[in-house]
C-alpha cells in the first residue's frame, strides 16, 4: 500500500510495531554472505519447515494479527568466524556455528520447550555465554550503524518501520529546513567513514549553496579494500537505513536524484538494495511529492566492474556517467562540479547510515560517543591471524589492543602479535608500540596510517613485512587506472625492486630507491589513491627496516615465507636413509645411501617442498 502523508506513516508505523510484537519469539538467521556461503539459507528453510511440522504459526512478513514465531532472514551477525550463526529473541541466544541437523533440536528444545541448546553456544574457560551481548566479541561494542544488522529481516520495509525507520525522514521533512538540516549534521561532527574524513555536513552545506536545478546525491558502495567488508555488510542487513540517509541528504541540499554505485561482486548487497528501493516506491517513501511533502527523490542503482580506482570520487562518477573509471584533477570539486558536472554529495554507505541516526537522537548525542574530533562510532572489519574474525563497530578512540585482544580475542594459536594493516592498500602498518593508539582520525594521521574504509589485517610473527609489502603493492600496481605517470610507472618501478628483494637479489641501494620513489608518488600522483599508493611499503620500512636489511644483506627470510631466501636441509640425526625423499624429488637434488643419512644439494633444489611432505621422521625442513 502507499503511504500518502505523514498521518498514514504514522498509523502504518503503529501496526507495524503491533506486528512485531506479536513475534513472541524470532528466529534471526544470519544471511549475510559469509553465512549464506556456510549453508545459513537451507537451515532457514529447514526451521521454517520443522515450525510448521509442529504446527505452530510461522510470520514470515508482519501480517498477522495473530502471535506467532517470526522467521528472519537478517543481515550479518559480525561473528562471521563462528557462523552459520541462528539468533532467538528475546532470550538473545546466539547459536554458532549451526549445521541442518541441529535445527530440530533448536526448534524442539528452544522454540516448543523454552530450553537453550548449550552445546552451540559460546564457550570460554569453563563457561557458557548465554546472551549474546555478554559474549566477549560482542561485549565491548557499541552497535549502532549495525544495530539492525542481526535483528531485523534485512528484506522488510514493514519490520524497517516498526523499528522507528524513516522517521527521521519525516522529522525533517515536515519540521526543519534544509539548512537546518545541514547545520545538524555539521554540529555534530560526523566525518566521512570513507577515509578521509572530511566533514559530512560541510560538503552537505556547499552543495546546498551552489545555484543549479539539478544535483545529485551518490553513495559510494565501491568497497575495493582487501579484508573490508563493512559497506556489504550494511547495504545487506540494513538497506532502508542507507535509503533513509540519502533521502535525508537530498532534502538537505535540494536535490532529486540519487545513485548507489556498488561493485558487482556484491550480489547480495544489489539484491536486497533493489528490492528495498522497490518497496520504498511502492510505499511512496521515493519518488514523487514524499509523504505529501512537496519533496521528490528517487534512487538508482550502479554496478561497478571491480576497479579499485572507482572508489576514488571523481572515477566512481565518470563510471557512473559511463566514462572509464579515471580520476580527474582537481578543482573543480565534486561538490561544484559532480556528476555529470552538476552539485554532487558524495558520501559512501557508513556515511548515510548514520544519518538517520543522528537526525532521531540529536547532534549532542552523536557528539557524545568517542572524541570530540571523531565523534560517533567506527565499523571494522578485523581478518588476519586473529581468533575471532569478523564484523565489528566500536565508539572511535577505541584502542587497537581493544579491538585486536579484547574483541578479536588475541592471536592464532598463540602466537605474538607483529602487525596490522588499517585502511587496505591506502593504509600503513601499525606495530604494537601502537597498541595503546587510539583508532579515530587524528591520531591515526600522526603515526602516518589513516582508518580508510575499516579494514584491519592482523598479522602474527611468522609474517613476513616484506612481502606484505609486496602483495599491497602488486595490488595497487595492478589496480592504477595509468592516467598519470607517478602512479602508472611509478608503482611498477616499487613493485620491481620489492620483487628483486624477496627473490634474494635485492640491495641496500633499492631501500633508498624504494624511499625515493615512494616520495615522488606520493608527491605528484593525481588521486588520493595513487598519492597513498606507496604507504604499506613505507610504513615497513619504517617500522620492519630490519626485514628489509636481512633480505637484502644476509639472503634470509626470518619467517621462512620468501622460499628464493629460504633452503631446505635435511636432520642427519633424524635420517633414517628409507630415500622416500629422494625418490619423491622431482630435480633429483637429493643423494644418499639406503640406511645412511641423505643429503639435499642446494644448486639443485628447487624448494618445492614435496620432500618435507613426504619425509615420515619429519628430518627435512626449512632453514
Amino acid at each position: 500500500m502507499k503511504i500518502n502523508n505523514l498521518e498514514e506513516l504514522k498509523t502504518f508505523s503503529a501496526k507495524s510495531t503491533k506486528a512485531l510484537e506479536n513475534q513472541k519469539k524470532k528466529v534471526l538467521v544470519c544471511a549475510g554472505t559469509g553465512c549464506v556461503a556456510g549453508g545459513s539459507i537451507e537451515i532457514y528453510n529447514r526451521i521454517r519447515e520443522l515450525i510448521e511440522q509442529h504446527e505452530l504459526l510461522v510470520d514470515l512478513e508482519l501480517e498477522y494479527e495473530k502471535e506467532g514465531i517470526g522467521v528472519k532472514k537478517s543481515g550479518c551477525h559480525g561473528f562471521c568466524e563462528m557462523g552459520p550463526l541462528v539468533r532467538i529473541e528475546p532470550e538473545n541466544y546466539l547459536y554458532l556455528k549451526v549445521q541442518l541437523e541441529d535445527c530440530v533440536e533448536i526448534v524442539e528444545d528452544t522454540l516448543i520447550n523454552n530450553r537453550p541448546v548449550k552445546r552451540l553456544m559460546y564457550s570460554s574457560e569453563n563457561r557458557i555465554y548465554e546472551a549474546q551481548e555478554d559474549i566477549p566479541f560482542y561485549h565491548k561494542q557499541t552497535r549502532q550503524v549495525l544495530k539492525n544488522c542481526g535483528s531485523i529481516n534485512a528484506e522488510s520495509f514493514t519490520e524497517y518501520v516498526a523499528k522507528g525507520g524513516y522517521q527521521a525522514l519525516s522529522k525533517v521533512l515536515f519540521e526543519m529546513e534544509p539548512q537546518e538540516v545541514c547545520q545538524s549534521i555539521i554540529d555534530s561532527n560526523l566525518r566521512g567513514r570513507g577515509g578521509g574524513g572530511y566533514p559530512a555536513g560541510r560538503k552537505w552545506s556547499q552543495v546546498l549553496k551552489q545555484d543549479s536545478k539539478v544535483k545529485y546525491i551518490v553513495c559510494n558502495g565501491d568497497e575495493g579494500d582487501p579484508g573490508a567488508f563493512m559497506d556489504r555488510s550494511i547495504m545487506e542487513g540494513d538497506p532502508h537505513g542507507v535509503i533513509e540517509g540519502m533521502l535525508i541528504a537530498g532534502y538537505a541540499t535540494k536535490s532529486t536524484a540519487g545513485y548507489i554505485y556498488v561493485r558487482a561482486e556484491y550480489p547480495l548487497a544489489v539484491d536486497r538494495l533493489r528490492i528495498a528501493i522497490e518497496d520504498a516506491r511502492k510505499h511512496g517513501l521515493l519518488g514523487e511529492n514524499i509523504l505529501a511533502s512537496g519533496f521528490s527523490f528517487d534512487i538508482n542503482i550502479n554496478k561497478g566492474a571491480g576497479a579499485f580506482v572507482c572508489g576514488e570520487g571523481s572515477a566512481l562518477t565518470a563510471s557512473i556517467e559511463g566514462e572509464r573509471g579515471m580520476p580527474r584533477v582537481k578543482p573543480p570539486r565534486t561538490v561544484e562540479k559532480g556528476l555529470w558536472q552538476k552539485p554532487t554529495v558524495l558520501n559512501n554507505v557508513e556515511t548515510f547510515a548514520n544519518v538517520p541516526l543522528i537526525i532521531r537522537n540529536g547532534s549532542a548525542w552523536f557528539r557524545g560517543i568517542g572524541p570530540e574530533n571523531s565523534p560517533g562510532t567506527k565499523a571494522f572489519a578485523i581478518t588476519g591471524n586473529v581468533n575471532n574474525t569478523g564484523l565489528i563497530e566500536v565508539p572511535m578512540g577505541t584502542t587497537l589492543r581493544e579491538v585486536i585482544f579484547d574483541i578479536g580475542g588475541g592471536i592464532k594459536d598463540g602466537k605474538k602479535f607483529k602487525a596490522v594493516q588499517i585502511g587496505g592498500p591506502s593504509g600503513g602498518c601499525l606495530t604494537e608500540e601502537h597498541l595503546e593508539l587510539p583508532l579515530d582520525f587524528d591520531s591515526l594521521k600522526k603515526v602516518g596510517a589513516m582508518i580508510g574504509s575499516g579494514g584491519l589485517v592482523v598479522m602474527d610473527e611468522d609474517t613476513c613485512m616484506v612481502e606484505v609489502a609486496r602483495f599491497f603493492m602488486n595490488f595497487t600496481q595492478n589496480e592504477s587506472c595509468g592516467k598519470c605517470v607517478p602512479c602508472r610507472e611509478g608503482t611498477k618501478r616499487m613493485l620491481e625492486i620489492l620483487e628483486r628483494i624477496v627473490a634474494g637479489k635485492g640491495s641496500l641501494e633499492d631501500l633508498e630507491l624504494l624511499e625515493e620513489l615512494a616520495d615522488t608518488i606520493s608527491s605528484t600522483a593525481l588521486c588520493g589513491l595513487g598519492k597513498s599508493a606507496a604507504s604499506p611499503v613505507v610504513s615497513t620500512l619504517k617500522y620492519f627496516r630490519a626485514e628489509y636489511v636481512e633480505h637484502v644483506v644476509d639472503k634470509k627470510c626470518a619467517t621462512h615465507t620468501c622460499k628464493a631466501l629460504g633452503s631446505i636441509v635435511i636432520d642427519r640425526e633424524k635420517c633414517r636413509g628409507c630415500s622416500k625423499c629422494a625418490r619423491i624429488c622431482p630435480v633429483q637434488a637429493i643423494d644418499g645411501k639406503i640406511k645412511e643419512p641423505y643429503t639435499i644439494n642446494q644448486s639443485k633444489c628447487i624448494k618445492c617442498g614435496a620432500c618435507i611432505e613426504a619425509c615420515s621422521f619429519k628430518a627435512i625442513m626449512e632453514a
